[in-house]
């Protein structure tokens, strides 16, 4: 019955012409995913062709002349030229890192930078901060905190205050001047600004009993701590490429860099019961007025006696970030980051 049927549809030429016609769709078919496979084989090809001429990763050049404070790093030593690379390829390709270091180092270093001179501290002396706290407000395991990263116990015996309602850890400038007394102290007993930067790190006590227990008198013959054993490294790497970025493949333009906010010095001789409130008459924000002072812990300001405090006001400018552009063109601020003009970027 089903025979007779299928007979009755398709008489015996047309099943010839549907079999031959399948068979023709079914060779189509298999030259049309040949001939996909075979484009696909050949983009495969023309990219790979393309990765291979145009990526690329060098090795980064070493500088003969490393210094640190005006004395010699021995790089003609096979070791220490190792540690050496290892902190340049670090921060020369962890380019987000390194690109946000430069843009806030641009903004802190006129405060840092100014401090340090006038208390004899070798400029160089500012790198420590950018690898301490990438000014930010960080605090490690071990409790430090701030831009130098003071633990409290040693913010406190270098003058800064630190308790649940004033942590001058956070306060750039007394910070700062902390910092330079610890180096000055480090400095009369080791008589080296390379040894001062490493105490900075593990202690003056600590660097000392190595000196003793090692017998020699140089950080590049120490064999210490893997923390300590990179500091000074870290610290050559950072400044040889913010003094140096277009060299390292970093392009700044002035714009990309954060600028320095001016501020004004408000002296604060009586409590303030609420920093919103008070940061409303001045005509900004809480968040404002914090950033500016984050040495504040509370939401109060409440003296003693006889206390006083200076408070850091911005500008009005602040609100506008071209007009804080066109200060920081005016003002010309020094020690900031080589930055590049339009005609130098062909």
């Amino acid at each position: 019955m089903k025979k007779s049927l299928l007979k009755a549809i398709l008489p015996p030429a047309g099943w010839k012409i549907l079999i031959s016609l399948v068979f023709l769709f079914a060779l189509l078919g298999i030259n049309r995913l040949f001939n996909y496979s075979a484009r696909l084989s050949s983009n495969d090809d023309l990219y790979q062709k393309y990765f291979n001429d145009n990526y690329k990763v060098f090795a980064v050049n070493i500088p003969d002349d490393l210094n640190f404070s005006g004395e010699s790093v021995p790089i003609h030593d096979f070791e220490v030229r190792e540690r050496i690379d290892r902190e340049f390829l670090v921060n020369t390709y962890w380019q987000s890192s390194t690109l946000l270091l430069a843009k806030r180092a641009n903004r802190w270093f006129p405060v840092i930078t100014p401090i340090l001179k006038r208390n004899g501290i070798p400029e160089d002396f500012k790198y420590l901060a950018v690898i301490e706290s990438g000014f930010l407000h960080g605090v490690s395991s071990r409790g430090a905190a701030g831009y130098w990263q003071f633990i409290p116990s040693t913010a406190q015996a270098y003058g800064l205050r630190v308790d649940d309602k004033i942590d001058e850890r956070y306060h750039v400038e007394k910070s700062t001047e902390a910092a330079c007394r610890f180096f000055k102290e480090c400095h009369k007993q080791l008589n080296n600004w390379t040894l001062v930067a490493a105490a900075y790190n593990m202690g003056l006590s600590g660097i000392q009993k190595q000196l003793i227990r090692q017998q020699v008198g140089s950080y590049y013959d120490l064999l210490l701590n893997e923390e300590t054993a990179r500091y000074i490294f870290r610290v050559l790497a950072m400044k040889e490429i913010l003094s140096n970025p277009r060299q390292y493949g970093f392009i700044f333009r002035k714009k990309d860099l954060y600028p320095p906010i001016p501020v004004t010095k408000l002296e604060i001789d009586s409590s303030i019961s609420s920093l919103p409130a008070f940061a409303e008459k001045l005509g900004l924000n809480y968040k404002l007025l914090k950033y500016f002072n984050p040495w504040i812990r509370t939401d109060d300001l409440i003296l003693n006696a006889g206390e006083k405090f200076t408070l850091s006001i911005p500008a009005e400018s602040v609100k506008d970030y071209q007009l804080l552009m066109r200060i920081a063109d005016a003002e010309m601020q020094p020690s900031g980051i080589p930055f590049s003009d339009s005609d130098s970027l062909r």
